[in-house]
């Protein structure tokens, strides 16, 4: 009998624990976008950075964690025009080969439901998987603004792996001297008790040793020390995603045949740059993933 109500109480206990950690959820607000005023005060506060960081582009990334957030931000310039930069990232089909380009993006397609724009993506591992293993999950898609001094567009999603939730993207974008252009990248979920629990045991076993970019001390030798656990993770997928971005907009100079090649080679060439970070396949291994799970995705469109 004692055993029994010991067991009782444990199970009052988690499902307590489960309730709160998904109240805390419904506390996460998406990430808004702050305007045209606003991005160009943190372009002038980031010059220097912007100039010299360890990056060796015009970037700047940040991250923070709390008991049930994590976010990831990035800033940079790109040396394309906004307005092309404004046209090539309109569409929620734009979105969807953007984040193809990512390494465990294995389908996505955007899809029109009850006066939405979705995004339906699947997740799954760095190697080739079909679209029924993969985990799917559901952005809802937002173009905020469209003008010709800014630009802003929103990702939403309820739920994701590993039992986390509140998914947010923001991208937002100004013109900046030199007809370049100036983005912010904000990326970030919530997490309950649950979530927690899952992200330890990936960070215990196929997380176990990575790494992001922030310095957060010094080894043997002087040698850098980056941040690890869930900061680490979501520092990883803001980078990938800024160098997806990256090289769609680079691939619009080919002939349009050319675009998705040009594509995949140079953002797997871009991510060579940081291996401690986001080395996971070689170039062989990715780019035969990707060409075949792009030809899945046109079939699926």
């Amino acid at each position: 009998m004692a055993k029994r109500r010991r067991t009782l109480s444990f199970a009052r206990f988690a499902l307590a624990c489960a309730l709160l950690a998904n109240s805390l959820l419904l506390d996460a607000r998406i990430a808004e976008p702050g305007g045209p005023a606003q991005l160009s005060a943190r372009h002038a506060a980031l010059a220097e950075r912007l100039d010299r960081n360890q990056y060796d582009r015009p970037l700047y990334l940040e991250s923070s964690e709390s008991a049930r957030d994590v976010g990831g931000e990035v800033y940079a310039v790109f040396d394309y025009p906004f307005t092309a930069f404004s046209s090539a990232l309109r569409s929620a089909a734009d979105w969807c080969d953007v984040m193809m380009l990512h390494v465990n993006t294995k389908y996505c397609r955007p899809v029109e439901d009850g006066g939405r724009t979705l995004l339906e993506t699947g997740l799954g591992g760095k190697n080739e998987q079909t679209a029924v293993d993969a985990y799917r999950m559901e952005l809802e898609y937002r173009l905020v603004r469209a003008a010709p001094e800014y630009f802003a567009m929103q990702l939403h999603a309820q739920s994701g792996p590993l039992s986390t939730s509140n998914y947010r993207i923001l991208v937002e974008a100004v013109p900046v001297e030199g007809g370049r252009t100036f983005m912010h990248f904000t990326y970030s979920y919530s997490y309950g008790l649950p979530g927690r629990l899952a992200m330890q045991a990936y960070l215990g076993t196929a997380g176990r040793g990575k790494v992001g970019f922030t310095v957060v001390g010094q080894g043997p030798g002087g040698a850098p020390e980056y941040v690890g656990g869930v900061r680490g993770a979501v520092e990883r997928n803001v980078m990938r995603y800024y160098l997806a971005i990256d090289a769609y907009l680079g691939a619009l100079r080919e002939p349009a045949a050319e675009r998705l090649e040009k594509r995949l080679q140079a953002w797997f060439t871009a991510t060579e740059q940081y291996p401690r970070q986001l080395r996971e396949v070689s170039r062989a291994e990715y780019l035969d993933t990707k060409r075949s799970e792009f030809r899945r995705q046109q079939a699926l469109r």
